[in-house]
């Protein structure tokens, strides 16, 4: 009697011997990631950690239910910051007395104060007046100290500000300098007087801060578009998006988020106010290709710059001297938003999913809850005042 072996081995015996136990090559994973916290309410963006060691993480309002725009994370819970009330806005309340919709957040140099960047737009729609704003907390009081309205002409009506950077040790209390990633345009660079509170634009409508029209963004190996239900795909562009400066400030790094390039601007050029944009300009630096489009952007006390890569899960550094590294290639990292440099040495990014909202989508949200606050240790120290 003929014996019988069954379909499953059959198949079995005329694999090939690399298929049964060996390991097929896969991409490998760069940077021992930890985790931090999770998040399973609103999708997250901006992070900043302060000299002691205090997170602080934001949740605009882009559609998601967002309780609180602001938030500190102690202990992996998330409580806000720094009052309930200051995040509770609703329709009809004074945009300028309330946090509308918070972007970024970022722990200045001296490491004892935090700047929340509100956008003053909910889910990208016009500038609420009075709404654009940085707001100043004490970290030692937890107190709002100070609060600066940008003007209709500074943050236009279809105005986004995106990120902020400062030098302390310019005027009588220091510069902010800021992005405006604005989708529809125009984009640019706001400069800030931070003790007069007067700010005006740079690089309006510069080429290197508007999107880049060739790009074409791939995610998770699809091509990033908007598709929006009963409409043709329509192209994804923002401009001037992450943002970084050197640390003797003489230098300020940008890129628009739809691109891959990033440029540098000299910060004497930005704080003049008796040059005119064009003069400001000619201090443009294209500084090349980074291998991949770039959300945040951060900079360390030795001169280097870290960029997100939302193409490639990972995370480069870049130098004059050895041009680009990268620290993360991750698959977990999706969409790796705002970087951080810490006291610790450690280097803190959010990854929020972007690429899966339902506006890339069709109306169908394919995000993952839960979204992550990561680090991953490097040798890099935090630029302090």
């Amino acid at each position: 009697m003929k014996s019988m072996k069954s379909p499953v081995v059959v198949i079995l015996l005329l694999l090939p011997a690399f298929c049964r136990g060996q390991e097929l090559a896969s991409e490998r994973i760069l940077g021992q990631l930890e985790v931090v916290a999770t998040f399973n309410g609103p999708m997250p963006t901006g992070v900043t950690v302060a000299g002691d060691g205090r997170i602080f993480v934001n949740f605009p309002r882009w559609g998601d239910n967002v309780e609180y725009t602001v938030v500190e994370v102690k202990n992996g819970q998330t409580q806000p910051y720094p009052t309930a009330e200051i995040n509770r806005y609703n329709e009809g309340d004074s945009p300028a007395d309330k946090l509308v919709s918070v972007q970024s957040v970022v722990v200045d140099p001296t490491g004892n104060r935090l700047w929340i960047l509100d956008t003053g737009s909910i889910a990208f729609g016009p500038v609420k007046p009075g709404g654009a704003k940085l707001v100043v907390v004490d970290l030692n009081t937890n107190q709002v100290v100070q609060k600066i309205a940008f003007p209709p002409n500074v943050a236009l009506p279809t105005s986004y500000v995106n990120d902020v950077r400062f030098d302390l040790h310019r005027g009588a209390k220091g510069m902010a300098f800021l992005t405006d990633s604005s989708p529809p345009g125009p984009n640019g660079i706001i400069v800030v007087d931070l003790a007069s509170g007067k700010s005006w634009r740079r690089l309006h409508d510069h080429p290197s801060t508007r999107p880049d029209p060739q790009f074409v963004p791939v995610v998770e190996g699809e091509i990033l578009q908007l598709r929006l239900p009963g409409q043709p795909p329509q192209r994804f562009a923002v401009g001037s998006d992450g943002i970084a400066i050197s640390p003797d400030s003489k230098t300020l790094y940008y890129c628009p988020l739809t691109s891959r390039h990033f440029y540098s601007v000299s910060v004497d050029a930005l704080a003049d106010q008796n040059k005119t944009d064009a003069e400001v300009a000619t201090t443009v630096k294209d500084l090349g290709e980074k291998g991949g489009a770039s959300d945040g952007l951060e900079s360390d006390a030795e001169g280097r710059v870290y960029l997100s890569d939302y193409e490639h899960n990972a995370v480069r550094r870049w130098s004059p001297e050895k041009g680009f590294e990268t620290l993360v290639d991750d698959p977990r990292a999706l969409w790796p938003d705002t970087l951080s440099l810490a006291a610790d040495g450690y280097l803190y990014f959010t990854a929020n999913q972007v690429e899966r909202q339902g506006s890339f989508h069709n109306g169908q949200d394919l995000r993952q809850k839960p979204y992550v606050l990561f680090r991953v240790k490097v040798d890099g120290k935090r630029i302090q005042n």
